[in-house]
């Protein structure tokens, strides 16, 4: 088999620039032993990372196809076969590991929610994704694109967008640019409130965001009366995640 055939239903858009693949893998920091990338496509990345030192380095690959490329040119490969989104990450490593990847764009965000539930373990994230996914992660309170995954991966992450990419470094050409970002684990072992009762307030807040926290807050059915006036007159994307940490303070308690 000579090339892998970039299939639309998967969000498959192979990288081809070898100068941009180095990047990406020289963006992990060498701190990172125990790896997992997602979908790895031919291995435009994976031949970079199979050359790291003292690496335990795993694939995962929902594609037949390209699950067959990577066993005939990289035999030595650990290749998971199956989807990412319903692998349990604990039988893989007991220890933390780090996260790389031209991520399918369809599943992008997905890939981003379970590395918040996984935070305790994954260390760093080093992903391709759409330029809009990429700049919404990495944004900052008052930001028209700041979201739910902003609030909740910054709690726990420093994220930095690295850099953007060309739609014509990828085959087939995305209609869209993309970006590459990195989280890397912060200090924080755990919010100074209930994390599933902050969860809640997050999304609560951003899934009508047009509305003050006062009105988008009230399908929680809890009390609000003690939270300050002023945070509830504001819109969820107005406040930063120690204001969301007080407002969930103030409701269980």
């Amino acid at each position: 088999m000579t090339e892998v055939k970039a299939k639309k239903f998967l969000g498959q858009h192979f990288l081809t620039d070898e100068g941009i693949a180095k990047h990406i893998v020289d963006s992990l920091s060498e701190s990172s032993h125990n790896v997992i990338e997602i979908g790895p496509g031919m291995g435009v990345l994976t031949k970079y990372l199979i050359t790291r030192n003292n690496t335990d380095f795993h694939v995962v690959e929902i594609d037949r196809e390209s699950v067959v490329y990577l066993h005939n040119h990289y035999p030595s490969l650990h290749i998971i076969e199956g989807d990412f989104l319903k692998i349990d990450l604990s039988s893989l490593f007991q220890d933390t590991y780090s996260i790389i990847g031209n991520f399918p764009y369809n599943i992008s965000s997905q890939i981003l929610f379970k590395v918040f539930d996984n935070r305790n373990n994954v260390t760093e994230v080093v992903g391709m994704f759409q330029k809009e996914v990429a700049e919404r992660v990495a944004a900052g309170p008052g930001s028209k694109t700041y979201g739910i995954l902003s609030v909740l991966l910054s709690a726990f992450y420093n994220i930095e967008y690295l850099f953007t990419v060309n739609e014509n470094v990828f085959n087939p050409p995305p209609k869209v640019k993309s970006a590459v970002i990195r989280l890397t684990r912060n200090n924080v072992t755990k919010l100074d409130c209930d994390e599933n009762l902050f969860v809640q307030v997050v999304k609560a807040g951003f899934n009508q965001r047009r509305k003050t926290l006062r009105n988008a807050l009230r399908q929680l059915g809890l009390s609000l009366e003690n939270i300050p006036a002023e945070l509830l007159a504001k819109r969820a994307e107005q406040l930063s995640v120690s204001q969301f940490i007080e407002i969930t303070k103030t409701i269980q308690s």
